[in-house]
């Protein structure tokens, strides 16, 4: 997962947010990886994919972002000053519970009704053991 920078609220608009949920797919895909969904909301995305064997983690957001940023800034109602923060968030999830992580995906709208994306970033770095050092996460 990962936001926009300083979490602008580029993928406010719903054709552009749905437009670029199938843009992450794509890149991802053809990264090599296996795309299960993309999603989030309207100034973060959720990626849960499968990764190659081939590809570190860095090398897989690198591509993507990159990709998704060019296009975003090329595109028919395109925003020219597109930006992803530099960092992002990396949860590993067991086969097991590909199905609810999904489910979590298709409905950020509805988390996000009740929490803005930090507090959620805050959150499944707790839930996940993860040690948050704020001064490297918002950017």
């Amino acid at each position: 997962m990962f936001s926009t920078k300083n979490r602008v609220t580029f993928l406010q608009q719903f054709d552009f947010r749905e437009a670029m949920f199938k843009m992450l797919s794509h890149h991802v895909e053809e990264a090599g990886c296996v795309p299960f969904r993309s999603g989030g909301w309207v100034d973060h995305v959720h990626i849960v994919c499968g990764l190659s064997r081939t590809l570190t983690i860095a090398q897989l957001v690198e591509h993507v972002k990159t990709g998704t940023s060019t296009w975003a800034k090329k595109t028919a109602n395109g925003i020219q000053d597109f930006s992803w923060q530099s960092g992002n968030g990396v949860f590993s999830i067991s086969q097991s519970k590909l199905a609810q992580v999904v489910r979590y995906v298709d409905e950020q709208k509805e988390h996000h009704k009740q929490r803005p994306y930090q507090e959620e970033f805050r959150e499944l770095c707790d839930k996940h053991g993860i040690k948050l050092d704020e001064r490297y996460v918002w950017d």
